[in-house]
């Protein structure tokens, strides 16, 4: 069995509006913590992350503990969304009610499903049996959710908008997802997401 523990960044700076380095906040910085804390008996054995500035320095405190290198997979990258949106509810809702929906050459939800999924699978060839801790990203993270529980959506993705930082746990036979479980830091709750016994895809 392999399992991977995905892990949302923590909060992050939005008067940077450059994605790729955009910074934690000093709030973000204190709350990766959190990370740390949960994962520290997990039995990591890898630490992977988008090459984005807020997902790296999210599972670093964990990584650096552990004294193991994180490794970057572009892949995991967050969608690319354009010039900045100001109404980003609407943007957000369009694009899960859409897959294909996308502004001019940047991302759609399908393509980051596409390239998520991808890397994933990957993944699971190169590391079967281990233990991964990935940094990534809610919209993306989402994408990689709704491959294996179609019912995951916009309503879902607003929930879970403000938990940063957020933890999902996957467990898979080879490349076979058997169930996702999410991981509440700040009120220490985990819940059953979906489970391979009760569905199929």
């Amino acid at each position: 069995m392999t399992t991977i523990y995905f892990v949302r960044h923590a909060e992050s700076d939005h008067r940077v509006q450059h994605d790729r380095i955009r910074p934690l906040t000093d709030k973000g910085m204190k709350d990766r913590a959190l990370v740390t804390q949960y994962l520290h008996d997990k039995h990591v054995d890898v630490v992977l992350s988008s090459p984005y500035k807020r997902a790296v320095d999210t599972v670093k405190h964990f990584a650096d503990e552990k004294g193991l290198p994180i490794h970057c997979i572009k892949d995991f990258r967050e969608r690319k969304v354009g010039q900045w949106v100001d109404d980003f509810h609407a943007f957000s809702k369009k694009q899960w009610e859409d897959f294909t929906y996308k502004l001019p050459n940047r991302d759609s939800l399908g393509e980051v499903q596409e390239r998520t999924i991808g890397a994933l699978n990957q993944l699971l060839n190169e590391y079967h049996n281990k233990v991964l801790a990935i940094g990534s990203h809610g919209t993306a993270l989402s994408t990689i959710i709704n491959f294996y529980d179609a019912t995951y959506g916009f309503t879902d993705f607003e929930q879970m908008k403000h938990l940063m930082p957020w933890i999902v746990k996957m467990t898979f036979e080879h490349k076979t997802c058997n169930r996702i479980e999410t991981i509440d830091l700040f009120q220490n709750r985990i819940e059953p997401r979906w489970s391979n016994e009760k569905n199929s895809r």
